[in-house]
């Protein structure tokens, strides 16, 4: 496998986290990535977290980091963001700003640091899995250390 220093990598050991590093076979023809990450790896789909990069009213950038087999609820996250509506960015915008090609964007280490909203539900967890800055990668944290290391919010955004 190709370096494991990403930029995403490093963050992580600046923020001081502990974390562990998981690699797995990427499937650039899987339909659900983090899903597939969550099956390589063996890993409960319910501790894997894909990120996203929505953007709201404001034209300003956010990034999301919600289940694997979640989807994100568009109405709360603009509530919790303090704005009117939130969409999903384009892909290629979401990888201008993070620096991360899509199916490996990270919450960590991105080139332009966004507002973090992190899903409630990782709160309780020991450990989360997000990704590692490139397909294939994936980092295991607790959820508090990640949320301190973004300066994240941790709230309800995802569908019920």
């Amino acid at each position: 496998m190709a370096s494991k220093g990403t930029p995403a990598v490093n963050a992580a050991k600046a923020a001081g986290m502990e974390f562990r590093l998981l690699e797995y076979e990427y499937d650039p023809s899987a339909d659900a990535i983090g899903l597939h990450a969550a099956q390589a790896l063996g890993l409960d789909p319910a501790v894997v977290y894909k990120t996203l990069v929505a953007q709201l009213d404001t034209k300003a950038l956010v990034c999301t980091v919600i289940p694997a087999g979640a989807r994100l609820d568009m109405k709360a996250l603009a509530h919790a963001a303090g704005a009117k509506k939130a969409d999903m960015a384009d892909p290629a915008v979401a990888e201008r700003s993070s620096g991360y090609t899509v199916g490996g964007i990270s919450p960590l280490g991105q080139r332009k640091p966004l507002r973090t909203f992190i899903d409630s539900s990782a709160e309780p967890l020991p450990e989360m899995v997000v990704n590692g800055g490139r397909r294939g990668l994936q980092i295991a944290c607790k959820p508090a250390d990640l949320a301190r290391a973004l300066k994240a919010v941790l709230c309800p955004i995802t569908v019920k």
